[in-house]
């Protein structure tokens, strides 16, 4: 058994009795699009509604454990709660309320990670710009593999509307710069590749 494919589900689950949509961003995500590595906890988006959202928080602490004892305020103000499923697994599930989060949700699809374990995930273009918006030196290093892995398939002006949109958002045009320097480096790794290399 995989601990977090039953954190997964078992969040899953109770999203779907609250009917809430969403699906995987994170370390999960990775696993499906880039290079496979060791993740301790579950990343999720949700899409509420502003007139709803304290009431999803309420269902969800109803049912999970908080991993910090603000988790109410904190997930209100910081847009992030920080749950634990039941075999103590990190839950962390953004409140999504921008069109960007709404159509991540929106362009999702179902994934098997293991025998009966399927869940919405995020698409490739989705990750590069939840992992180029974040700009850790983890994410890069993930985002760098998601292009590597899907470089002939990825619809390049999609993530690049979305960064740039976001970067104007919060006034950092570092933010597409960053795809654009990870994009410039695989185009050189792999400039040389034989066909269907």
């Amino acid at each position: 058994m995989n601990p977090l494919f039953d954190a997964a589900q078992e969040v899953f689950n109770v999203l779907d009795e609250i009917h809430v949509r969403a699906c995987l961003i994170g370390g999960l995500a990775v696993q499906r699009w880039g290079q496979p590595r060791q993740t301790l906890d579950v990343d999720l988006t949700m899409v509420v509604q502003l007139e709803t959202e304290e009431q999803v928080v309420d269902n969800l602490l109803s049912v999970f454990r908080p991993r910090i004892s603000d988790a109410r305020e904190f997930a209100l103000t910081r847009r992030v709660l920080l749950l634990e499923a039941s075999n103590s697994v990190g839950l962390d599930l953004a409140l999504g309320i921008s069109s960007f989060e709404s159509t991540t949700v929106e362009r999702s699809s179902r994934y098997e990670f293991g025998p009966g374990f399927v869940f919405p995930t995020c698409s490739a273009e989705d990750l590069l710009v939840h992992k180029c918006f974040a700009g850790r030196e983890r994410d890069l290093a993930d985002a760098e593999q998601v292009i590597v892995r899907n470089r002939k398939i990825l619809d390049l002006h999609y993530v690049r509307h979305w960064l740039n949109e976001l970067g104007h958002a919060i006034e950092d045009p570092e933010i597409p710069n960053r795809f654009e320097r990870l994009l410039l480096r695989s185009n050189r790794l792999h400039e040389f590749d034989p066909p269907g290399g």
